[in-house]
């Protein structure tokens, strides 16, 4: 994995990816710019990854790492990431997310891209 520094601080890019990996594991597919996208795929894979061994220590390591938000059913980003997304995955061994570029921003002309769980 490449450590992109995507134009901010340490303090700032980890805010961000944390922000982004919390939606993509409570809506499954968001769209961004394309790099957002490459550097978060890693991110995310490696969520899911700990997340298939359901184990105390795995909990309190994706909580301490994802944002406490809910979804529409009231599930906090945690919870969908345990009982939902990492059972789907427990016979793959890795390639959870797809980055698929989409298109051209119109107003600063960055390619963008969507990353979603497979």
């Amino acid at each position: 994995m490449q450590n992109r520094k995507l134009g901010r601080t340490a303090d700032h890019r980890k805010a961000l990816l944390r922000n982004l990996a919390t939606e993509v594991i409570l809506r499954g597919k968001i769209e961004t710019t394309e790099m957002k996208a490459k550097e978060l795929r890693g991110v995310v894979e490696k969520l899911i990854t700990s997340a298939k061994n359901d184990t105390l220590a795995a909990r309190r390591k994706a909580a301490a790492y994802l944002r406490n938000v809910t979804n529409a059913n009231g599930k906090t980003a945690v919870q969908v990431l345990f009982e939902d997304v990492a059972p789907k995955y427990a016979d793959r061994k890795g390639g959870y997310t797809r980055v698929t570029k989409t298109a051209i921003r119109r107003g600063d002309n960055a390619p963008t891209a969507t990353i979603e769980l497979v």
